[in-house]
């Protein structure tokens, strides 16, 4: 079945998105996981994706930059761009789209290394700083951009995982932010920090906006109504209903979106 989307969705769209999904679908050897999902994510827009456990919300955000390949039974069908270019072509690199779609996790999983050899890592080994004072300068505005620069501009030779939790994801976001990608997916980045903890990150998840895609997976449906303009919502593996974040949980057009959103089922 096609998603269903709103016409204020359509409306709200003013640039070109900058990556598509077409008919993707994900096998676990013979199980599918993901039916023909199309979809598409812009840099000006924050995308949620929502759902019940086990809908394919997590597996459809790891096909965006590949990560389901690090699992053995894993058979991805369809077609996803980056800027045009389709990401599971042969001569994709897989490790510069990874460096151009970043991933941060549901818990915080800093290096065991200082928190400025947490930040620095991707951008040495993506040879981005030509100089200690290049990649000093990308460490101190990855923090700044992270909402961290303050609280630990004095204390970067200290252990990334001696910070609080909230702190610890948002080091995570500074390291993926680091070599300067093009979108960031963010796969339930709060659901292991406490509320003040949460509403720094999604605080930074609106500064973000615009300078990269950012997608979203969340459990909590008041986060996505928060953070997000755009919503997607997945149930059995299925796209059931996509467009602008209001309309969807205001006046759903599928009968299944709105059982979820009042709590019917989930």
């Amino acid at each position: 079945m096609m998603a269903t989307m709103t016409a204020s969705a359509e409306a709200t769209v003013s640039s070109q998105p900058k990556m598509t999904a077409r008919d993707v679908k994900v096998f676990y050897g013979e199980k599918q996981a993901l039916n023909g999902v199309s979809i598409d994510v812009h840099t000006d827009l924050v995308t949620a994706f929502i759902g019940p456990s086990g809908c394919g919300k997590s597996t459809f955000l790891r096909c965006l930059n590949r990560m389901n390949d690090t699992i053995d039974a894993a058979r991805i069908e369809g077609r996803i761009e980056l800027e045009g270019h389709d990401i599971y072509a042969p001569d994709m690199d897989v490790v510069q789209l990874r460096a151009r779609v970043g991933m941060v996790f549901q818990k915080p999983n800093p290096f065991p290394k200082s928190i400025y050899e947490n930040v620095a890592y991707g951008p040495r080994i993506h040879g981005l700083a030509s100089s200690k004072a290049e990649l000093d300068a990308i460490v101190e505005q990855s923090l700044v951009r992270a909402s961290l620069w303050n609280e630990v501009k004095d204390r970067l030779q200290d252990s990334g995982t001696a910070l609080s939790g909230g702190q610890q994801q948002r080091l995570c976001i500074a390291r993926a932010i680091a070599v300067d990608p093009e979108v960031i997916l963010m796969d339930e980045p709060c659901s292991a920090l406490d509320p003040i903890a949460t509403a720094k990150i999604e605080e930074l998840i609106d500064d973000l906006r615009g300078r990269y895609a950012i997608v979203i997976v969340t459990h909590n449906m008041q986060q996505a109504a928060r953070v997000s303009q755009r919503t997607a919502f997945f149930h059995l593996g299925t796209l059931v209903e996509y467009g602008d974040t209001a309309e969807i949980f205001t006046n759903p057009r599928e009968q299944r979106t709105k059982d979820y959103i009042t709590g019917r089922f989930g």
